[in-house]
């Protein structure tokens, strides 16, 4: 069985996940942690829980989501997994992230590249990545139909979707890739990048963007 734990970090109350089943393996997804004390709240769940990370994966590569990508890295000897389509903006991570007056401690480059449809595993458990851009240029979500759990990061969120007049966004592209969501299961639990979490059937219930959809 499928559990999390949820952490809202940095200026901008970026949702951190910590995905684990019986095993105690677990993933760790979007490292949002910004400072000495968000990175001992990381590690002290991690260790309050016995949990073995095994793998950091980027459902994006936008600085908030990635800012504890080196504490992480580092302390847990795990490699960090995202679309190809990401490497610019972790690259630009620090000079990018100092325009908002935000300073980002340069994240390792990743060498590992997720395309769609490709299995996350972690225990006895997976995700499948579902190739999401539109909010950036290789957003990704992770489904899991036995768990009947998405995480959306930045491409969908409860009553609203991702923004896209950042580099790399593009409108109808997010909606092409919200309406590939809207085909999952009505019962689908959505954990989302920022904010609460919701249902496939609530968004499509009551998201002003997609009830718009045709």
């Amino acid at each position: 069985m499928i559990k999390l734990l949820k952490f809202q970090f940095n200026q901008i109350e970026e949702n951190t996940y910590l995905v684990y089943d019986e095993t105690g393996e677990c993933i760790i997804i979007d490292a949002g942690c910004s400072n000495a004390h968000e990175n001992k709240i990381l590690q002290k769940a991690i260790s309050d829980n016995c949990l073995i990370p095994v793998k950091l994966i980027c459902t994006h590569g936008h600085f908030d989501h990635i800012m504890g990508t080196r504490f992480v890295c580092e302390t847990y000897k795990i490699e960090t997994y995202i679309h190809k389509e990401e490497l610019s903006n972790f690259e630009q991570a620090s000079s990018y992230s100092s325009r908002f007056g935000i300073n980002v401690v340069p994240p390792p480059i990743p060498h590992n590249f997720l395309n769609d449809g490709d299995e996350i595993k972690f225990g006895v458990s997976s995700f499948k990545v579902i190739f999401t851009p539109g909010h950036s240029r290789g957003g990704i979500c992770l489904y899991s139909a036995d768990a009947r759990m998405l995480f959306s990061g930045d491409t969908l969120f409860a009553g609203s979707i991702g923004r896209t007049d950042l580099p790399g966004g593009d409108y109808d592209v997010l909606m092409n890739s919200i309406k590939k969501l809207m085909q999952l299961p009505e019962n689908t639990r959505v954990f989302c990048g920022h904010g609460p979490q919701t249902t496939i059937a609530y968004e499509k219930l009551t998201n002003p963007f997609i009830t718009e959809i045709p």
